[in-house]
């Protein structure tokens, strides 16, 4: 499907005439005169024509403004219209109706009346259900939700079939009585109007699924008709789908289709069993089924366990032996005595109705209180299949959906890879919908979300291993060559090899069908690989996934097909079989195992470079089952034809252990959430009521220690709440602060009122009482006379909002902060950490990140403060990047208390001799404890029994003073006061229990000999403070579990751009069972506070496939969720990152933001940049050698003027004396960032007036970074793609503190109605040219509100000439000795370009000759 161009949006086409006539204009009309030519030209093309309107604002300036009741169906058809496209491009869209509700309450009315209006044709009612669908999924927003809500609510039950059904479900529960009567009062008192209003929300649902069914079952339809009916079903199942799978809507709907037995309806229509064609409305079916008998009270919410469902089906068939008894003992006697376990078999139970004719079928379902009859003008046939189906569907016994998840494979086969419905994945347009699980607003349980967020995971992991297969098979071209399959190419992540050899199966487990483990041999030929790529193989870990080919292309590509084979993918590559295996070990020719220097190894053995490699595989069982059942048959062994091993990266092939995390986690029967958290997880009851206010166990006092710096900063950061001082206090007094509220009752919920807001009384609400804090302080404690002893303090002045966060991340509950760009959120982080390690020492928390990038930022603020390293522990491999002077992973902390050991042993030993202690003391911590026992310990007793007597002078009773010889002197001041003196005392005595307590925590490190176990023992006993990324955690939670790991607070960073299932392991890594309470409800394993941190309108989770993007929701955070569901948050509101000035590009988003002070006013913000006449210029880029944007493979987007002009802009910045590393360079592509790094390797890498950027990249990979100057290209030319997405451009705006240089395409963004107001403050400065200052070097004396005159740069020639010029008087100047830059007369370059450009396009292309001393610029 075409995209419109700018060439669209400006030309002749007809939609763009009428959109400079009526509403492109200073004044729109707001009449509807161009509707029907706007109709018109959408019939013509219609995806085109609606995708033209959307960018043109038709809906804003137009069809939205011009809307009434007397409105044309076409007016509010196109609105509808509209509004879908708004949602398939991911735009906010009910943010527009929202200041005029009753127009829109009209609006949607008119809506529904037309999705159920037969005279409508069903292209348009499909497109109607399209946008329900939206509307029903967005009751986030208040508008949609009060429209909907009446469509399913408890009204819809006067559609079931009989007064004796509604009164059963009545009985069922009192809340749903009190809800129907209450629903039958309102109708009683309402007016007449209002009464037809409501009889049409009752009955609206009912007959849209009698319409449904009857397409279901039209026979006498053309084809062209069945194909539009088969799509308008589709999409009422989706509808359905999506009603079933949220409490809300769930809770009286579910009733209605069961009561209509929808699900046996659509079973047996003819058009669920029209072929090939509506495999899709099958796999919609089984889906809604999921949903339909899912084990959760529609009522309550409550999940239902296996024994509860197991009684409810029990009691479904004991009902049915109850009416067998009453009306037909004889004939059903052989039912009434069968068991339940053969009743619930759908052949058995078939098997004993046969006995009745139909008419007494009828009777035992009408006895069942079963539908037997439809409308008169149904089409539905209650034939006896049918009513058979409708009494199995009923009784007969389903899976669980955990058993369904258990049964499930983890690894893929080529035919769950290249079945229809991953087929329909890649294809996916938007046309129509998908039999997979949706991510909502709301889930019905644990389970529920769970199972949803499995299903979806194991696609998307499926699709990427699907599409990674088929492009390495592609870049080896195999071919049939001598009957053999002959591979012509090359890729690093396949070798050909022989046929695997099985060398072992292991008989099953107790329970099991499938081998409990087979293991086969595979051999490598890797004696052509080039070293670094020989050693990617062997670097193969255990358990690793890899992928056991059987290509064998066709002998030609000439074969004929209809294009809808079931392996048409699969052949079209010459894929045949695929298993999985994962790795056990990888071994030499010789079947040793391999070392790290086994290249000298290899060489030294005399047969130079390795031949071979041997990979010793665990194969996937349950395929080798099946695979040996066949061969057992006779039907041929699929591991003979195999003759290919695929890989893939370490970190794209993780997908199983995070699947078995999932799983594990599901099949659980205690899911370890904390009770205050599970409501407002699942997005039911009150939002708030998981924030500290509302807690029982809200702390009465927090030691703050160094949050506040002075008592000035204490007042500031608490406005509108009461602070009293210690009374005990008469000055006002330093740091550390204790604070106390002196009244800690949680909250009341607020309890909605009965009452109209006009019958209650008159009157101003009661003014809240502001909170009352009570502060007291205490005096630090003396660790030590050492220097080193001396704490570490927060140098960070908190702002409100700031302390606001950290007070409510201390507090016990669930934390949400929204942090925009440079509002400090990694501080407010990292003193959160700080006040829970210090005021709670027994806690342990989880730190956890997207990336290691994040994470690593975290930790090395984390290290600064007064935390000890020992309780310090990172995990995953991201602890490589982390730039500190010591190593926090596992390996690297029992290393590091091994050193310390031996450091601490050595001051015993000194200890020991300070006193003469005769014995090596400090030959292990053993020895040590019992020095500490005999000597140290009595020795301190001795000496404080002295001073409290009163007895001599402190200094002279001190024990241990040869031992503090090397403490800064005099240890004991004589000036100072005798209780000065104690507290030295006291010092130094906290220095030597320091050592011995650090010996005595390293001491099991001693004991244990192996280093797994040591390991182990620092994550479960020693640490403290675990870090480690989200995707971490999902693959490692089953076995940190297992260890008995137990944590207290989970704080996340980027927890916007962390996937829900990836945000919710986390809060569910550790095992009840296995924590050591006895008693789990005396002494839950529940978490004690969360703290997600992040922003939602900055970069949301990265979701590659647009089905999945767009469709399913996947890229939905649980952060961004909580924020759609009104969770309470903080909002940080001062950003200390950028200039004023640039802050003002995004501060449109975020519109309660301001600058701290010293933005203003440090010498960094308030001088210009050298050598530019403004701080931030947006540039319009032309055409660069009569090209824009070109696309060498698919998404893989270039624009070779904009990288030129990027790397000549940093040229020329860097001849100004600006810094290399301050100075980054992001792309909206990584197509771009490809070739601007291939642009600066050629002109400056390995010189000296240039070298490289502190960063190449997308903006994507720079969310969290920051850098002084920023150089951003847009790449679009011909239309704005996937920028349109503001989030990425809020990114792309708020990385540079000091300096932003956009390059793009004005014309091309200047049509995008959400890009406008982002780049509007641009486009102010300049003409679109970049405006020079001569004169000028890095750093400027020029402050940046002076006026000063600028040149204009006229492209990227204009600019590389005047580059080139600079540089080569820059290389004069270094060679006279000089060192100072003559000017460059501006003009004359300009002036010049044109005679120069022949030649300087051969230099070009010529290349740079080795002695060339000016470097390279565009020209």
């Amino acid at each position: 499907m075409s995209r419109p161009t700018t060439d669209d949006l400006t030309g002749d086409h007809v939609i763009a005439q009428l959109a400079r006539k009526h509403w492109l204009v200073r004044a729109p009309s707001k009449a509807s005169a161009a509707v029907p030519d706007i109709w018109e030209a959408v019939e013509a093309e219609q995806q085109f024509a609606l995708l033209l309107l959307e960018q043109l604002q038709a809906l804003e300036k137009y069809l939205w403004p011009g809307y009434s009741d007397e409105s044309s169906n076409q007016h509010v058809l196109l609105i509808a219209l509209l509004v879908n496209v708004k949602r398939a491009e991911q735009l906010p869209v009910w943010s527009l109706f929202a200041d005029r509700p009753e127009d829109f309450s009209s609006f949607f009315r008119r809506i529904l009346h037309l999705s159920i209006d037969q005279s409508l044709s069903t292209k348009l009612r499909t497109h109607l259900l399209v946008y329900l669908v939206g509307a029903f999924q967005s009751l986030d927003s208040g508008i949609v939700r009060k429209e909907c809500a009446p469509l399913v609510s408890i009204g819809i039950w006067h559609n079931l079939h009989d007064e004796k059904a509604i009164e059963e479900r009545l009985a069922k529960s009192l809340q749903v009585q009190k809800a129907w009567r209450a629903a039958g009062k309102k109708y009683d008192n309402a007016d007449a109007a209002s009464q037809a209003r409501l009889r049409f929300e009752r009955s609206w649902l009912y007959t849209l699924l009698l319409d449904f069914l009857d397409r279901l079952y039209d026979v006498d339809s053309s084809a062209n008709q069945r194909k539009e009916s088969l799509l308008y079903c589709e999409r009422a199942l989706e509808l359905l789908c999506d009603l079933l799978s949220q409490l809300p809507t769930r809770r009286y709907v579910n009733t209605l289709l069961r009561d209509m037995n929808l699900l046996s309806a659509i079973k047996l229509s003819p058009l669920y069993r029209d072929g090939d064609d509506s495999s899709l409305l099958r796999d919609m079916h089984q889906l809604l089924q999921h949903y339909a008998y899912f084990p959760v009270d529609d009522q309550t919410g409550k999940e239902l366990g296996r024994h509860e469902y197991e009684e409810a089906h029990n009691a479904s068939i004991a009902r049915l032996q109850n009416v067998a008894l009453k009306i037909h003992p004889e004939k059903l006697k052989i039912l009434i005595l069968a068991n339940y376990g053969s009743l619930s078999q759908r052949d058995e139970l078939l098997g004993h109705v046969k006995a009745l004719n139909d008419v007494e079928l009828v009777e035992l379902l009408d006895q069942l209180g079963l539908l037997t009859a439809y409308p008169e003008k149904s089409l539905i046939a209650l034939d006896r299949p049918f009513l058979e189906e409708v009494l199995a569907s009923n009784i007969e016994q389903r899976p669980l959906y955990s058993e369904v998840i258990q049964s499930s494979p983890l690894l893929p086969t080529e035919h769950s890879l290249f079945g229809q419905s991953n087929l329909r994945i890649e294809e996916y347009n938007g046309a129509h919908p998908l039999a997979v699980p949706k991510l909502n607003l709301q889930y019905l349980t644990l389970g529920d979300f769970l199972w949803r967020s499995f299903t979806l995971y194991r696609s998307v992991a499926f699709y990427e291993i699907r599409k990674h297969l088929e492009d390495t098979i592609k870049r080896l071209q195999p071919r049939i060559g001598g009957g053999i399959t002959r591979f012509d190419g090359f890729s690093k992540m396949a070798i050909p090899i022989g046929k695997p050899a099985v060398i072992q199966t292991q008989p099953p487990r107790v329970g099991e069908d499938v081998p409990a483990e087979v293991q086969v041999e595979v051999s490598l030929d890797v004696s052509r690989l080039q070293p670094g790529l020989r050693r990617e193989w062997e670097s193969l870990r255990q358990d690793d996934v890899v992928y056991l080919l059987a290509v064998h292309p066709a002998e030609t590509e000439r074969r004929l097909t209809n294009g809808h084979t079931f392996h048409s993918s699969a052949e079209k590559v010459g894929l045949k079989v695929l298993r999985c295996a994962e790795v056990i070990s990888v071994v030499d020719e010789n079947g040793r195992m391999l070392r790290r220097d086994q290249d000298t190894q290899d060489n030294s053995d005399g047969y130079g470079r390795a031949k071979q490699r041997r990979l010793l595989l665990r194969l996937d069982a349950a395929s080798y089952k099946t695979d040996k059942e066949q061969a057992d048959a006779g039907k041929g062994d699929v591991y003979d034809s195999i003759n290919l091993i695929v890989r893939r990266k370490g970190r794209e092939n993780n997908f199983k252990p995070v699947l078995e995390s999932i799983r594990q986690l599901t099949l659980a029967q205690d899911i370890p959430v904390p009770a205050w958290l599970q409501e407002v997880f699942l997005g039911f009851g009150d939002p708030s009521s998981a924030s500290y206010k509302r807690l029982p166990n809200r702390l009465k006092s927090v030691d703050y220690r160094d949050t506040f710096i002075d008592w000035q900063h204490l007042i500031e950061s608490l406005p509108g709440k009461t602070v009293e001082p210690d009374p005990a206090v008469d000055a006002i007094f330093p740091p550390p602060y204790v604070l106390e509220a002196v009244s800690t009752e949680p909250a009341a919920a607020p309890r909605p009122s009965k009452k109209r807001r006009r019958d209650q009384p008159d009157g101003p609400e009661p003014v809240p009482v502001p909170e009352t804090l009570r502060v007291t302080t205490y005096k630090p404690p003396n660790n030590g006379p050492y220097p080193a002893d001396a704490p570490k303090l927060n140098t960070v002045r908190f702002t409100p909002a700031q302390l606001e966060a950290i007070t409510s991340g201390t507090q016990p509950g669930l934390t949400i902060i929204v942090g925009p760009p440079g509002t400090g959120k990694t501080d407010v982080a990292t003193q959160i950490i700080s006040n829970i390690y210090h005021n709670f020492p027994q806690q342990r928390t989880l730190l956890v990140a997207h990336s290691n990038q994040a994470l690593n930022q975290l930790f090395q603020k984390i290290v600064a403060l007064d935390i000890d390293e020992r309780h310090l522990l990172r995990l995953g491999h991201g602890e490589e990047e982390l730039v500190t002077e010591t190593s926090f992973s596992k390996a690297g902390r029992v290393e590091s208390f091994v050193e310390r050991g031996g450091q601490y042993l050595a001051e015993v030993q000194r200890l020991a001799a300070s006193i003469g202690a005769p014995g090596a003391h400090g030959s292990s911590c053993e020895t040590a404890e019992y020095f500490d026992q005999v000597y140290v310990r009595p020795g301190w007793k001795r000496f404080w029994d002295e001073v409290e007597a009163g007895q001599g002078d402190v200094a002279a009773a001190f024990p241990f003073p040869a031992f503090f010889a090397d403490a800064p002197q005099p240890l004991f001041p004589m000036e100072v006061s005798r209780e000065e003196q104690i507290e030295v005392a006291k010092g130094c005595e906290r220095h030597v229990r320091k050592i011995f307590d650090e010996l005595a925590d390293i001491r099991p490190f001693e004991i244990l000999r192996h280093q797994r176990d040591k390991s182990n023992y620092l994550l479960v006993k020693e640490a403290r403070i675990i870090a480690m990324t989200s995707t971490h955690a999902a693959m490692r939670r089953q076995e940190i579990a297992n260890l008995g790991f137990k944590y207290d607070n989970v704080i996340m960073e980027e927890a916007a751009q962390v996937t829900e299932a990836e945000s919710f392991i986390p809060f569910v890594m550790q095992d009840p069972t296995r924590t050591g309470n006895a008693d789990k409800a005396a002494a839950p394993t529940s978490l004690q506070r969360i703290v997600l941190i992040g922003d939602h309108l900055q970069n949301s989770p990265v979701i590659q496939t647009a089905a999945f993007r767009s469709y399913a929701n996947l890229e939905q955070s649980l952060f961004q969720r909580l924020l759609r569901l009104g969770v309470p948050h903080i909002l940080l509101d001062a950003q200390g990152r950028s200039r004023p000035s640039i802050a003002e590009l995004y501060k449109w988003r975020y519109p309660l933001l301001t600058n701290l002070p010293f933005t203003s006013t440090a010498p960094g913000f308030t001088r210009a940049n050298a050598g530019f006449r403004h701080e931030y210029q947006f540039i319009d880029v032309g055409d660069y050698k009569g090209q824009g944007e070109t696309e060498p493979s698919p998404h893989f987007i270039q624009n070779l003027g904009e990288a030129e002009y990027a790397v000549a802009l940093f040229q020329y910045m860097r001849l100004l004396g600006y810094p290399g590393d301050k100075i980054s360079i992001l792309c909206a592509y990584a197509g771009q960032r490809a070739l601007i790094r291939n642009v600066l390797a050629h002109r400056c890498k390995g010189k000296g007036l240039f070298g490289l950027p502190g960063w190449v990249g997308t903006v994507d990979k720079y969310q969290g970074e920051q850098n002084e100057y920023v150089i951003l290209s847009l790449v679009r030319t011909k239309r704005v793609g996937y920028l349109r997405d503001v989030r990425r451009l809020t990114v792309a705006l708020s990385r540079a503190r000091l300096g932003l240089y956009v390059l793009g395409r004005r014309e091309v963004f200047e049509g995008s109605l959400e890009l406008r107001e982002a780049l509007a403050g641009l486009w102010e400065k300049g003409r679109g040219k970049l405006e020079v200052v001569t004169g000028e070097m890095w750093p400027a004396v020029r402050g940046v509100g002076n006026q000063v005159e600028g040149v204009e740069m006229e492209g990227v020639e204009h600019l590389g000439q005047y580059v080139h010029e600079m540089a080569e008087a820059k290389m004069k100047a270094l060679r006279d000795g000089g060192g100072v830059l003559p000017p460059i007369d501006v003009a004359r370059g300009a002036n010049g370009m044109e005679e120069d450009e022949e030649g300087e396009e051969e230099d070009a292309e010529g290349g740079v000759a080795e002695d060339e001393e000016v470097p390279d610029a565009v020209a």
